[in-house]
C-alpha cells in the first residue's frame, strides 16, 4: 500500500491527521453565519460543498454510506437489517491498517459496537455515559417523576457493574450540563486526550454531535436568541416533540408551534457550532490545527413542519438529504464554495486521498469518487439516496398507536431519488412518482410528471443505471437483536 504511514506524498498535502465531525439531524438550509458562526468561518477559509446530499435520510444508513462508500441497498445497513456487514471494509479500518491511531465518539445510539460501527476503531465511547459501560440507563433518564426514575433504578442497576450503573444515573440526572447531549464532554474529553497522548502516529478522530436531533433543549441562552419575538423559552419547550406521534395524527401542532419548534432546532445549531469552535481550539493548543483535515457535515436533515411532516423518515425531500459539508486544511484551504453535485459516500475516497492512503481493499468496494481539487473523477451529473424501508415499520407504528391514517399506510414503500441541477424524480416500489423542476421550485412542491414524460423517461434511466429494479439488489444481513436499554433510547429519539 502506498503511503502506509498517512505522510504527505509528492501528489497530495502535508495534512496527516483527519477528524470527521458530523452534526447529527443538521439541514443545509438551516446553517450559515446566523446559527453556525464557526462552521461558516470554517467554510470561508476552506471548502464549502453547497450541493451536498446524504444517500439516506436517517442516522444507520447515511453513517453506513459515510464509512463504507456505498450505497444503503448495496451495504445493506437500513430500516430491514441494522448491522453493518461484517465483510465490509470500513473507513477506520482503512486507516488503522495504514498506521493511524483510531478514535470515535458516538452520541447516537445508533452508531455503536452493538450495530457494528466499532470496527477499526480502537476505541470507539459512548458519549450518554459518564462511565463507559454496556449497560444502558437510559430508561432512569427518561423517567417521568421520581417514581419512574427510582423503579427504573431498581430494574436496571445490576445489569452490569452497579458501580458503574450508579455513577452513570448520578450523572444523567444530578451533574450533567443543562441543553446538552453529550458534545461539551466530548469536546472536553478530546482536549484531554490531545493534550494528553504521547503517540508518535497520526489520527483518525470520528465524532458525533447529537444535540440537533429531536428532542430539542438547547440551553435558555440559545434559545432565547432563535426563538420568535411573542415566543417565550418556557413555552416553546413545553412543546410536545414525538414525530412519530404527529406523523400518525395522534396530536397536532400549530404553524406558532411549529416556528417555536424551528427555533428551538436553530439554537441546538447555535450550541454544536459553538462546540465546533471548541474543538478546533483543543486542536490548535495541542498544536495540531495546522496538520489536520477538519470536516464537517450533516448526517441527514429534518422536517419540522415542512411538507406536512416532523422527524426524518417516510420521505426523499431535499430537506431530509441536502447537508452541509465543508473541508478545511491541506487543498481544501482558502477553496471557496464548490456548486458540483457530491454525496456523503464521496468521503472515504476524498480523506484517503487528501492524505496520500491507499487503501486496496475499500478503493475497490466504494461507489464514491475523491473530492480532491487534483482528483481525475469527472464531475457527478446527478446524485443519488434511498429510502430502503420504513423506519419505524408501519407494524410498529400500529403496535404503538393502534389505526394510523391512510397517509401513513402509503409510507410502507421503498423509495428512489435522483437529482441533478435541474430536476429532482422521486419513485417507489408501489408505483409512487414525483418529479420537481427545481430551478422553478426548489421547495420541492408541484409534481410536473404527467406534464414531462421524456424527462420522468429520462430521470428513470439514471436510476436503472445506478440501481436494479426494486426487489432484485437490496442486500441484507440478519437483523441484530437489541438490548432494551438501546431500544429505550432509540424509541426516545423518536426511531422506535
Amino acid at each position: 500500500m502506498a503511503e502506509s504511514n498517512g505522510r504527505e506524498s509528492p501528489s497530495h498535502s502535508t495534512v496527516r491527521n483527519v477528524v470527521l465531525v458530523v452534526l447529527d439531524t443538521a439541514r443545509a438550509k438551516s446553517v450559515g453565519p446566523e446559527t453556525t458562526p464557526t462552521l461558516t468561518s470554517l467554510a470561508t477559509a476552506g471548502t464549502t460543498f453547497e450541493n451536498a446530499f446524504a444517500t439516506a435520510p436517517w442516522t444507520l444508513p447515511s453513517h453506513a454510506s459515510m464509512f463504507t462508500g456505498l450505497y444503503p441497498s448495496d451495504h445493506g445497513t437500513h430500516g430491514d437489517s441494522f448491522s453493518l456487514n461484517p465483510e465490509l471494509r470500513t473507513l477506520p479500518e482503512a486507516f488503522a491498517a495504514n498506521g493511524y491511531q483510531t478514535l470515535g465518539i458516538s452520541n447516537n445510539t445508533w452508531i455503536t459496537e452493538e450495530f457494528g460501527f466499532h470496527r477499526g476503531f480502537e476505541d470507539l465511547r459512548k458519549g450518554w455515559q459518564y462511565v463507559q459501560s454496556d449497560a444502558d440507563m437510559g430508561a432512569v433518564v427518561r423517567g417521568e417523576d421520581l417514581r419512574e426514575k427510582l423503579e427504573a433504578t431498581r430494574t436496571h442497576l445490576f445489569d452490569g457493574n452497579p458501580l458503574v450503573n450508579a455513577a452513570n444515573i448520578l450523572y444523567s440526572e444530578l451533574f450533567q450540563p443543562a441543553g446538552d447531549d453529550g458534545s461539551d464532554r466530548a469536546t472536553s474529553w478530546i482536549d484531554s486526550w490531545l493534550q494528553t497522548r504521547a503517540d508518535e502516529r497520526p489520527f483518525f478522530l470520528f465524532c458525533n454531535f447529537i444535540e440537533p436531533h429531536v428532542t430539542y433543549d438547547p440551553p435558555r441562552e440559545y434559545a432565547e436568541q432563535f426563538l420568535p419575538q411573542d415566543a417565550s423559552y418556557e413555552d416553546a419547550t413545553a412543546i410536545r416533540q414525538d414525530p412519530r406521534a404527529y406523523d400518525c395524527a395522534d396530536y397536532d401542532l400549530s404553524e406558532q408551534e411549529f416556528a417555536m419548534l424551528r427555533g428551538l432546532y436553530r439554537a441546538e445549531l447555535a450550541y454544536v457550532d459553538d462546540q465546533l469552535a471548541a474543538l478546533r481550539s483543543a486542536l490548535e493548543e495541542a498544536g495540531e490545527w495546522e496538520d489536520t483535515l477538519f470536516v464537517v457535515c450533516g448526517d441527514h436533515g429534518e422536517h419540522i413542519g415542512e411538507h406536512g411532516f416532523f422527524g426524518h423518515q417516510y420521505n426523499l425531500y431535499d430537506t431530509l438529504t441536502n447537508v452541509p459539508l465543508v473541508l478545511h486544511g491541506g487543498p481544501f484551504t482558502d477553496g471557496g464554495h464548490r456548486r458540483d453535485l457530491v454525496q456523503l459516500l464521496d468521503l472515504p475516497a476524498t480523506l484517503l486521498e487528501t492524505v496520500g492512503i491507499d487503501d486496496p481493499a475499500l478503493g475497490t468496494q466504494q461507489v464514491g469518487q475523491s473530492l480532491h481539487p487534483d482528483s481525475d473523477a469527472d464531475p457527478r451529473e446527478a446524485v443519488f439516496s434511498e429510502y430502503v424501508a420504513p423506519q419505524p415499520s408501519i407494524d410498529r407504528l400500529e403496535a404503538r398507536f393502534g389505526e394510523i391514517p391512510d397517509r401513513v399506510r402509503e409510507y410502507d414503500r421503498r423509495l428512489r431519488a435522483v437529482r441533478t441541477h435541474e430536476y429532482k424524480y422521486v419513485c417507489g416500489d408501489d408505483g409512487f412518482e414525483r418529479l420537481h423542476h427545481l430551478e422553478t421550485d426548489p421547495m420541492e412542491r408541484t409534481d410536473v410528471s404527467e406534464a414531462e414524460p421524456a424527462q420522468v423517461q429520462a430521470m428513470r434511466d439514471r436510476l436503472e443505471e445506478r440501481f436494479e429494479p426494486f426487489g432484485t439488489s437490496e442486500a441484507t444481513t440478519a437483523e441484530t437483536p437489541m438490548r432494551d436499554g438501546t431500544k429505550e433510547r432509540l424509541a426516545d429519539l423518536g426511531y422506535l
